[in-house]
This record gives C-alpha cells, sequence and structure tokens, in this order.
C-alpha cells in the first residue's frame, strides 16, 4: 500500500529542534510493515508562503502521488477541512493519530475527526466523550516504539548516566529537576530549553540504554476549562520508548498506565517528590532490581507494544472501510473557493496589528505575537466552533508564522 504520511519532519517544523518523534518513529513502523511511505512537509513554516499554499501543495502532491492512505498527525488548523473533504470525495481514505487529546479533544479533535475516515486518540475520557457526540470512527490506540529502534538492556554497572531526562523544559519539568539534585540526585536532561540543549532523534535511545534509570512525566502544561486553570496527566511515548530501547523507566503516574505495565517489576511510578527520590535512590542502590526491570519491560514493549502492532489494524480497518473507492482526480471547485475565503484584506490585517500590539509591549516581538494568535484561537474554538478548522478561520488567516 502507498501511504502518505502528513506530519512535520522536525519537532514543531523547527530543524533547531531536532527530528521530530513521529518522523523519526512512524515512518520507520509503517515501512517494517511493507508498505510504500512518503512524506509531506506540513508543520515547517517556511516551507510555503501561507496555508493555503501548503493545502494546495497538498492536494497537488496527493495528485502526482496517487496514494491509498493519508496518514496524518494534524496538530491544529494546518491543514484545512475543505482540503480533508476533497480528497475524500476523490476516493481517498484518511487516517488521522491524535494527539494530546486528554486535552485537545474539546477544542479540536471534536471538530476535525467527523472529517477523517479514522481517529485514533490515546486517550480514553476523549474516546468516551466522542461517543457521546456521536463520532463513531474514533478508535482507541496507544503510544507505543518503533521496532527499528529497540535494543537489550545493558547492565548498571555498564551505564554511562544514573538518571537522565529527555525532553522539553517547560511547565514545571525545570523545578522538578532542580529540586532532585538539591536532595543529591544527579539528574542529567536533554532537550530544547536545558544546557545540553536538543539531541538528534537516533541518539536518544542510546541515552536511554545507557541511563540505569530515565525520568517521565506526565504533565502536558497549564490547560484550561473555562475559567479553570488544571494541568492535563497522561501517558506519554516516553513510557514505550525507554524500555523498547532497553531503560528503566521511573515515571509520574496517569491514569491507566497499569493496562500496559506492572509497576514495580516492569516500571516504577511516583506522584510526589518524595515517591521520585526514594523510588531511584532504591533502584540506584540495588542494581540487580534494577537490571530484572529492565528486561522484564524489554520483553513486555516487544511483544505488546510496538508502532507496528499498534498501526496494523487501524490500516486495515481504513483500506477495508465501506465505500472506498479508487482514488480519482481531485475535484477543486468547492477548494478553490475556500483559498478564496482565506485571502485577508485591509481590515482583517488592521484587526491582527491590533491583537498584536498590546501583547508586544507585554512580552516582546515574537513572544507577543504567539501571545495575540494564542488569545485569537481560544476566542475562535469556543464562539466559532468548527469553522476555526476552516479555511476562513481566523487564527489561521492573521497568524501563518506564528502558528
Amino acid at each position: 500500500m502507498r501511504v502518505l504520511c502528513v506530519f512535520g519532519r522536525h519537532n514543531y517544523g523547527n530543524p533547531a529542534r531536532g527530528e521530530g518523534y513521529e518522523y523519526s518513529n512512524f515512518l520507520p513502523a509503517l515501512r517494517a510493515l511493507g508498505h510504500d511511505v512518503h512524506h509531506f512537509e506540513s508543520w515547517d513554516r517556511s516551507a510555503h508562503a501561507d496555508f493555503a499554499a501548503l493545502n494546495t501543495a497538498l492536494l497537488d502532491r496527493v495528485d502526482a502521488l496517487r496514494p491509498d492512505l493519508l496518514f496524518c498527525v494534524l496538530m491544529g488548523y494546518e491543514i484545512w477541512t475543505e482540503t480533508l473533504r476533497a480528497v475524500r470525495a476523490a476516493g481517498l481514505s484518511v487516517l488521522n493519530w491524535g494527539t494530546d487529546d486528554s486535552w485537545k479533544y474539546a477544542q479540536f479533535s471534536r471538530f476535525v475527526a467527523p472529517e477523517v475516515d479514522l481517529w485514533a486518540t490515546t486517550s480514553h475520557l476523549a474516546l468516551a466523550a466522542a461517543r457521546r457526540d456521536g463520532l463513531q470512527n474514533v478508535r482507541s490506540s496507544q503510544w507505543a516504539a518503533s521496532g527499528a529502534r529497540t535494543c537489550e538492556p545493558l547492565p548498571a554497572a555498564q551505564c554511562e548516566h544514573d538518571l537522565t531526562f529527555v525532553g522539553s523544559a517547560y511547565g514545571n519539568r525545570s523545578r522538578w529537576i532542580r529540586r532532585l539534585r538539591e536532595r543529591g540526585l544527579n539528574v542529567e536532561c536533554f532537550g530544547q530549553g536545558w544546557p545540553n540543549g536538543p539531541v538528534d532523534a537516533k541518539r536518544i535511545p542510546e541515552i536511554y540504554r545507557s541511563s540505569r534509570l530515565s525520568l517521565n512525566f506526565g504533565d502536558s502544561g497549564l490547560q484550561w476549562r473555562g475559567l479553570r486553570p488544571y494541568r492535563s496527566r497522561q501517558i506519554k511515548a516516553r513510557v514505550f520508548e525507554v524500555p523498547a530501547a532497553g531503560g528503566v523507566l521511573l515515571t509520574e503516574t496517569a491514569d491507566r498506565l497499569d493496562d500496559y505495565f506492572t509497576c514495580g517489576t516492569e516500571i516504577e511510578t511516583f506522584s510526589s517528590e518524595d515517591e521520585l527520590v526514594r523510588g531511584a535512590q532504591s533502584l540506584l542502590a540495588d542494581p540487580v532490581r534494577r537490571d530484572a526491570m529492565a528486561w522484564a519491560a524489554y520483553r513486555r514493549t516487544l511483544a505488546e507494544h510496538l508502532y507496528e502492532q499498534r498501526f496494523a489494524p487501524l490500516l486495515e480497518e481504513c483500506i477495508d472501510a465501506p465505500g472506498r473507492s479508487r482514488l480519482r482526480t481531485i475535484e477543486r471547485h468547492d477548494f478553490n473557493h475556500a483559498i478564496r475565503a482565506h485571502r485577508t484584506g485591509a481590515a482583517l490585517s488592521g484587526l491582527r496589528a491590533a491583537l498584536v500590539w498590546p501583547m508586544q509591549q507585554v512580552w516582546g516581538a515574537r513572544r507577543g505575537s504567539r501571545a495575540a494568535r494564542r488569545l485569537l484561537f481560544e476566542l475562535s474554538w469556543r464562539l466559532c466552533g468548527a469553522a476555526t478548522y476552516r479555511a476562513s478561520g481566523l487564527p489561521g488567516r492573521l497568524f501563518y508564522r506564528d502558528s
């Protein structure tokens, strides 16, 4: 089967942040399943002049490549719902892997999921909400590890690091790391915002394998439920990446984590600073137990938690979907209307300036523009719903570079 993957090559579309998780894990897994895999860049804002050019380029690529399946990781309004309708009307099946649905379902997934054939979510709460909303095309799945990136564990005595964390320094992670160091734990961090900086995706499994313990935080940063702030906690891909690379996972608790690993024998969990410190000290002092845990989690991951195992049933369902037909040339009449609806004029340029200027006085040029975009987006999905993700949606029309 010919699969066209639509997501970024780099983290958040920025080459300076290193090769992206989806690119480095999803493509090898799909190829391991025997598919002819191609990639379309949808996150790098330097690749196109605006979202109209991006969406036009995607339709051109589909017409030229004639794939059997579009495998998307949609982040927001970068791929218009009109674009998804156009490719599906031409007979192409669309599968989306939903990220961060524990908090994104309300503001994004519930509006866009009706426009694809299958929406895979890693959040059981989002699945329940989708059923309440009448969305029958949402399927439960979970993060995993690529079979191409597995490696047998090293004994603790041969590991280079005591305790490492690989990931961006956002939210309360810096505070966690500072407190752990103050309490005597030797923690080394890699990723955006840490002194070591981002690391190449190929090096990440090596870091996990050469660490006696690897940290994972389940917090996805500060989110909002109405006017109330809250912290979303979820199972991260790192939960499966670490054991697959032969590492030992010390992870913040998350709902239904024990569906995937046995806590205490395959992984270790914590819900407070004291629990984290005690768990790390105990495992570092007991290399025999640490090594046994590494092997137990490694074997469990290979048996149950590879992307090849996650993707196979989803791809099969998409290909066997009723009504699927041979791909035709995409009809662009409605899409051309969308292009015209995306254009901006003097009035919208003035609106953008009115939003951006006060934000820039507080946070500076770059952060101020991003804050203005975030404010408009938060208002848009609440007031306009699904229209936010159409070509006419204001966040995409006014804030291409900042999206």
